[in-house]
């Protein structure tokens, strides 16, 4: 990607408030949401590569899932890959006498993210959704999403500070058994069977057994939950019975750590097409976000050249908090 992209708010986390020591502080799954060759948002771009997500590119829901990254084959000993480190720290630090740049250091900080993260069984019992009773998993569902966010219920507890959690594992809008949300009505497929029939049955399950969950393991008032889109969908129908992308209005979900319940704030005109009463903007909500997390969303990193960049230029919206 471009260092000319903006961080995935995960990654400025990691940056500003990360968890430490065998646990990353953000996991990404299952998969990324490209515009063409890029994926804006979702790494840590000019940040730097070791606050990347650790990202699983499988699918939670797949029968043996498990992350092959955080086991050694069997003739490999953990005690041998910390030598071997050892010895490659000797030599890359011979090499770079004369020139230890920042991006070299960066790839230090890397590798030693990397074999933390090997050496944790607590990392890898989180990855582990065959621990969990079969009833609790039937509840969530037995689907990309569903096991997704259980395995965000187990990250959580296990200490990880920032999740994210696509819907599906490709970005859909073909099919009413796969896919995400990108719904517009393509080669005949209309908008509305999707979501009548895939989208809003495994939203309504799995999002309310994530957030009882959450709560009845006392987790729910320290943990954030944010459902969302990228953007909302065209008042008006297409010429394919369906919507289109909108960026003007749409509505996000928060619920457990730091705000209100059974609270609504802001308010569409009647067309859905423009916020009508307070409006929020993407960098509002990121505020809140950082806000809810300690961190101060005025706070300053540096870009591409030493450029100071804000890390969001909204206010947090304090109507909202608790």
């Amino acid at each position: 990607d471009s260092l000319s992209l903006y961080p995935a708010y995960g990654s400025v986390v990691d940056r500003l408030a990360p968890v430490g020591g065998e646990l990353p502080t953000f996991v990404s799954y299952p998969h990324v949401i490209a515009d063409g060759s890029i994926t804006p948002g979702q790494h840590a771009s000019f940040l730097g590569k070791v606050h990347d997500p650790l990202f699983v590119p499988l699918d939670p829901n797949s029968p043996n899932f498990s992350l092959p990254e955080l086991s050694l084959p069997a003739n490999l000993s953990y005690e041998r890959v910390s030598q071997r480190r050892e010895l490659q720290k000797m030599i890359d630090a011979q090499t770079r006498m004369m020139d230890y740049s920042a991006a070299a250091k960066g790839l230090d900080a890397y590798y030693e993210k990397a074999l933390a993260m090997l050496a944790s069984p607590k990392l890898r019992e989180a990855f582990n959704l065959s621990a969990e009773p079969d009833k609790v998993r039937e509840a969530y569902g037995r689907t990309t999403y569903g096991q997704g966010c259980l395995l965000a219920r187990r990250l959580v507890e296990a200490g990880v500070k920032f999740v994210t959690v696509y819907f599906a594992s490709n970005i859909g809008g073909q099919s009413t058994t796969e896919g995400g949300w990108d719904t517009h009505g393509f080669n005949n497929t209309r908008m509305f069977p999707i979501i009548e029939k895939y989208h809003l049955p495994i939203t309504e399950q799995t999002l309310p057994t994530f957030l009882h969950d959450l709560d009845d393991r006392g987790l729910l008032q320290d943990t954030l939950v944010v459902w969302m889109g990228e953007f909302g969908r065209t008042p008006k129908i297409n010429e394919n019975a369906s919507r289109d992308h909108w960026p003007q209005c749409y509505t996000t979900l928060l619920a457990g750590g730091g705000v209100k319940h059974g609270f609504v704030y802001g308010a569409s005109d009647k067309n859905g097409m423009s916020p009508a009463e307070n409006p929020v903007r993407p960098d509002d909500l990121a505020a809140t976000i950082f806000y809810l997390l300690g961190i101060d969303p005025h706070t300053e990193v540096r870009a591409v050249g030493n450029r100071p960049v804000l890390i969001s230029e909204g206010k947090p919206v304090m109507d909202v908090l608790a």
